[in-house]
């Protein structure tokens, strides 16, 4: 399987998908933003990331808008949050066979990259 969760308008985003051949890799991409990610496929991608605090992102704006900063949150709360609003999840999130690749560090862009061409092949 290879599936990429990601962000439309996100520039960074669409430069990670073009840089890593998402399409031409076979990937199926999931817009979150007009296609909300599932509980189901949220915990799939908990049980490969270990939490459900590794998908969350604390750089949406709305993470100091509502104040979550000032609160101490479970994971029941990561999860919570993220199925609520698609801004919470940590971009791109991709799924390589048993391998997921979370968020836009160089590192992870690389290794992304890697195992697209791997599994193509």
């Amino acid at each position: 399987m290879k599936k990429i969760y990601h962000l439309g308008n996100c520039d960074t985003c669409q430069a990670i998908l073009t840089e890593v051949n998402a399409v031409k890799s076979g990937a199926v991409l999931q817009e979150i933003k007009t296609e909300k990610i599932t509980a189901d496929q949220l915990d799939e991608m908990k049980q490969m990331a270990g939490s459900y605090e590794a998908l969350f992102s604390r750089r949406a704006l709305k993470y100091r808008g509502l104040g979550l900063h000032e609160k101490k949150l479970s994971e029941k709360d990561y999860r919570k949050w993220i199925l609520e609003e698609y801004t919470f999840l940590k971009r791109p999130v991709a799924i390589v066979n048993d391998k997921i690749f979370i968020g836009n560090t160089k590192g992870v862009v690389v290794a992304l990259k890697e195992a697209l061409a791997a599994a193509k092949r």
